[in-house]
C-alpha cells in the first residue's frame, strides 16, 4: 500500500539513509523536510532525487506555518522525525541552536501532527505514526559494565543530550495527554556512508589520507557502541510499522569498541588497501589531544527488546561495515570536498572554557 511519509532531517547523515532505503524498498511517497544546516546536503541524495516518489522541501520545522501547509497538502500516514542538531562538540560550543531544533521544533511538529491527525477519520487515524529519532547519550553514561535499557533513568550529560532528552518527554507527553500514536527509538552510534566529515570516524579517514595528525581525545580509552546506517534505517522501518504504541526501543549494533580500537582499525584497513608508498603505517599519525568536557566513559545498548518483540537484529559486525565505510570514503573523497566547500580541515570543537 502506497503511504506519504514525512522525513524530517532527510538531507543529514542518518534521515538520507532513510529516504534512500524507502524510495529504492518500498512505493511509499517520500517527502523530505530538512532546511539544509551545515550537516545536511542534496548530494546525499543524488541517486534517488528523481524519483517520482521523492519531494523535497527545504523547510525549518520551527516554522510552523510551513510546516502546517506541508500537512495539508501532502496528507501524511507517517512521520520519521530526525531532523535534529546532533554533535555533542558543537554544542559545547554553542548550545542555542540544539536548544530551538531539537526542542522547540519537535514541539511544532508535535502541535502540527496532533491536529492533523485528530483530523483525520476511521483507518487513516488509527495508523498514523510519529517515530521519533533519539540517542543513547540521553541516559548519561555507563561504568565499565551494564547497558542502556528501556527503563534505564535519563541522566543527560551534554547539552546536545540535554536536548535530546527533552524532546523525548515531550513526545512521550503528547502521547500520554493527548493519545498521539507516537514511538520513540534511542540508537547508539551510527556510522557507515555519508556521514559528515566532523564526526570520528570519517575524521580518522580523511586526515590520514591527508598525512595530518589523527586526533585522539584523552586517552582514547571511551567506549562505543557502533550500529552501522543501514541496519539502523532497518530498525527504525520496523518499529514505525510494527512497534507498540507509545514505546520505546533501544537499537544497537551490538559492538562495543574503545575509540581507539576504532581508530586503529581504520588505520589497519587503510595500510591493507591504500598503503603508503614509505611503507609506514598510517597508526603513526595518530596523536592524543585535550579531552573534551564532560566526556561520557562509556555507552552500550542492550538491544534485546527490539530483537524479542519486532525480530530485528544487525547485519553487518563491526569489521565488515567499517571496512564497507572506509572504501565509500575512498571512493568518494568528491563528496567530502563538495560537502566541506573543499576544506574539511575542521577546528576541533568543545573544548572552549
Amino acid at each position: 500500500m502506497e503511504k506519504a511519509i514525512f522525513v524530517t532531517g532527510g538531507a543529514g547523515f542518518i534521515g538520507s539513509a532513510v529516504v534512500r532505503y524507502l524510495i529504492n524498498h518500498t512505493q511509499h511517497k517520500v517527502i523530505n523536510i530538512d532546511k539544509l544546516t551545515y550537516a545536511g546536503h542534496p548530494e546525499n541524495l543524488s541517486t534517488v532525487e528523481d524519483s517520482k516518489n521523492y519531494i523535497y522541501k527545504k523547510v525549518d520545522i520551527c516554522n510552523g506555518a510551513l510546516i502546517r501547509g506541508l500537512f495539508d497538502k501532502y496528507q501524511p500516514n507517517a512521520v520519521i522525525h530526525l531532523a535534529a542538531e546532533s554533535h555533542v562538540d558543537r554544542s559545547i560550543d554553542g548550545s542555542y541552536d540544539f536548544i530551538k531544533t531539537n526542542v522547540l521544533g519537535t514541539h511544532t511538529l508535535l502541535e502540527i501532527s496532533r491536529s492533523y491527525w485528530k483530523n483525520l477519520a476511521g483507518e487513516e487515524q488509527k495508523e498514523f505514526r510519529f517515530l521519533h529519532v533519539s540517542t543513547d547519550e540521553v541516559y548519561g553514561e555507563l561504568g565499565e559494565e551494564g547497558y542502556f535499557q528501556e527503563t534505564t533513568p535519563y541522566d543527560p550529560r551534554s547539552p546536545y543530550s540535554a536536548s535530546k532528552a527533552s524532546s523525548d518527554h515531550l513526545v512521550r507527553a503528547w502521547h500520554h495527554t493527548y493519545g498521539m500514536p507516537v514511538l520513540i527509538t534511542n540508537c547508539s552510534n551510527n556510522y557507515g556512508p555519508y556521514q559528515f566529515p566532523e564526526k570520528l570516524i570519517p575524521v580518522v579517514i580523511l586526515k590520514a589520507l591527508q598525512r595530518k595528525n589523527i586526533p585522539v581525545y584523552g586517552t582514547g580509552e571511551n567506549v562505543r557502541d557502533w550500529l552501522f546506517v543501514e541496519d539502523h534505517v532497518r530498525a527504525l522501518l520496523k518499529v514505525l510499522n510494527i512497534g507498540s504504541v507509545g514505546g520505546t526501543y533501544n537499537i544497537g549494533g551490538n559492538n562495543e569498541k574503545k575509540n581507539i580500537t576504532v581508530v586503529r582499525t581504520i588505520c589497519n584497513i587503510l595500510d591493507k588497501i591504500r598503503p603508503k608508498p614509505d611503507g609506514s603505517s598510517y597508526e603513526d599519525q595518530i596523536t592524543f589531544v585535550t579531552d573534551r568536557p564532560g566526556h561520557d566513559f562509556r555507552y552500550a545498548i542492550d538491544a534485546s527488546k527490539i530483537k524479542n518483540e519486532l525480530g530485528w537484529i544487525p547485519k553487518e559486525s563491526f569489521e565488515t561495515g567499517i571496512e564497507k565505510t572506509v572504501k565509500w570514503y575512498l571512493n568518494n573523497i568528491k563528496w567530502c570536498e563538495k560537502v566541506t566547500n573543499n576544506n574539511y580541515n575542521f577546528e576541533r570543537l568543545g573544548t572552549k572554557t
